[in-house]
């Protein structure tokens, strides 16, 4: 009939063969990368007792990952992006590698305590998803037409979460049972299953990309258009604020260990909660159209995922604390995916590389920087006011994103 509407299909993007497989890579690979966050975080909280040095994991991450992540949106918009997407993830399962021959080398004698290799380790890590995040990005967009972006997006989204719900519990688990050794081959496992997964993708590159000029000059272009996407500049920002003093996942082995006395089991439960929530909130909106009155709803949910970070940190009870982190995935599971497509459909195709490198600054710095933060707060203030004064900051960060943007606050439906 004319005019009819067309019924929404929740698994439109997963009936593409190529996208299913790079989605089945990414969970793997999400998989393993989570579990190896529970795994180094115990580990080095173990062996130091001590708030900062959880911190300085994140930072060891971070400061390669920010230096080289615009570098890795060029080469993704100027190389072919599923060779690049393969490269790094094997070295990823590298790095993984050191971490297992590490561990399993120096169980006694004097490295047995120390934590600057695994600093080191983590380090080049940072360096390897400079590479793999904007590339990784780009493939998935790559792999689909316009009208399937949100649908995409929401699917990678909730596979994502998936990996972090499951990556955590895992880690713990494997950790209380056998130890840090069968934890980090098993993640070493993990990541050579994300690179097979690619080699199944049949995958032509965009043509008619334009010429860059130069690395400065294609670097340069890139962040010239996030900054004058004010719509998309806006969203990556909240992002990148609220993240950076709301998030308490760098604090977890302290809350874990001393608050709510659940030791590394119940530590793999509470950094698998907020994805428990988010992979929920994920199948929700598979099923569902687009969201009418996007920028409000973006803007709610990063409020109501600094009252859940506040509420946490009050929190002695375990149950209560899971179900507020579970709240806080499911919230920032809607931002997540209003904010990639909200990139994707801004975005001209041959810049995707260097425009999702910018996001993944923001990202980055919110994430790992947000982790240095985390340790760092905790140290000064203590562990629960530090965790209440992010959340605080959270709500301000909200205020003030309305209030400057408000187009952002008037924005309707995307895509």
């Amino acid at each position: 009939m004319d005019g009819a509407a067309v019924p929404h299909d929740p698994y439109a993007a997963l009936r593409d063969g190529n996208y299913r497989w790079f989605i089945a890579s990414l969970g793997l690979a999400t998989l393993g990368l989570q579990m190896q966050g529970v795994v180094v975080g115990w580990q080095v909280y173990n062996r130091t007792g001590d708030a900062l040095a959880l911190g300085l994991v994140g930072l060891s991450e971070a400061l390669p990952f920010l230096a080289l992540v615009l570098f890795g949106g060029h080469a993704a918009d100027r190389v072919n992006r599923l060779r690049i997407s393969m490269a790094s993830t094997l070295g990823l399962a590298f790095c993984s590698a050191l971490l297992w021959a590490f561990t399993w080398r120096f169980q006694g004698g004097p490295l047995a305590r120390a934590v600057w290799p695994i600093y080191g380790i983590i380090f080049l890590t940072g360096v390897v998803r400079a590479f793999y995040r904007p590339a990784n990005m780009a493939l998935g967009t790559d792999l689909l037409p316009k009208a399937l972006y949100a649908n995409g997006s929401t699917w990678r989204v909730a596979v994502f979460h998936s990996g972090m719900v499951l990556g955590p519990a895992l880690g713990g688990l494997v950790y209380a049972w056998r130890g840090p050794v069968v934890a980090h081959f098993l993640v070493m496992v993990l990541m050579a299953g994300g690179l097979l997964g690619l080699f199944f993708i049949r995958y032509l590159p965009r043509p008619s990309i334009p010429r860059m000029g130069s690395v400065l000059q294609s670097l340069a272009e890139g962040l010239r258009f996030v900054f004058a996407q004010r719509l998309l500049l806006g969203a990556i920002s909240l992002d990148l604020f609220a993240v950076l003093f709301g998030g308490a996942v760098a604090v977890l082995p302290i809350f874990a260990k001393e608050i709510l006395m659940v030791g590394p089991q119940g530590l793999g439960a509470l950094r698998a909660a907020p994805a428990v929530g988010s992979v929920l909130m994920g199948l929700t909106l598979a099923h569902l159209p687009p969201l009418r009155q996007a920028g409000r709803t973006l803007l709610v949910c990063v409020a109501a995922f600094g009252v859940a970070m506040i509420a946490f940190a009050l929190s002695r009870s375990f149950l209560l604390s899971l179900l507020l982190l579970a709240a806080s995935g499911a919230v920032d599971n809607v931002s997540v995916v209003l904010r990639a497509t909200l990139l994707q459909m801004v975005t001209p195709e041959h810049m995707l590389g260097r425009v999702s490198s910018v996001n993944q600054v923001f990202i980055g710095s919110s994430n790992e920087i947000g982790a240095f933060e985390s340790g760092l707060a905790a140290r000064l203030l203590g562990l629960v006011p530090s965790v209440v004064f992010g959340g605080c900051m959270t709500l301000l960060v909200v205020a003030l994103t309305s209030w400057k943007v408000p187009e952002l606050r008037k924005m309707d439906r995307i895509g």
